[in-house]
């Protein structure tokens, strides 16, 4: 499965494209932010990519849990959005 990384400086519309292309091709995909802006940023992409893809008859489903992943050796906790179809 394609991990899409969302940071706080992340263009909302470019990660909804790159999530789109991903849906199309792999029917499933997961986006992973650290960081309250960064959620912020990953929830607004996955709203525009639903307009993008609901016009194929994909609704999409946003489905959120916790992950842990280390950043320059640090261990963090990220939030991980498993994103598919209905």
């Amino acid at each position: 499965m394609e991990v899409l990384k969302v940071s706080a400086q992340s263009n909302a519309k470019a990660v909804a494209g790159a999530l789109a292309a991903v849906l199309r091709q792999e029917n499933q995909a997961e986006l992973q932010a650290v960081g309250a802006a960064a959620v912020n940023q990953a929830i607004k992409a996955i709203a525009i990519t639903r307009g993008y893809v609901a016009p194929n008859g994909i609704n999409l489903v946003c489905v959120p849990a916790f992950a842990e992943i280390q950043i320059d050796g640090e261990d963090r906790t990220a939030i991980k959005f498993l994103v598919g179809p209905r």
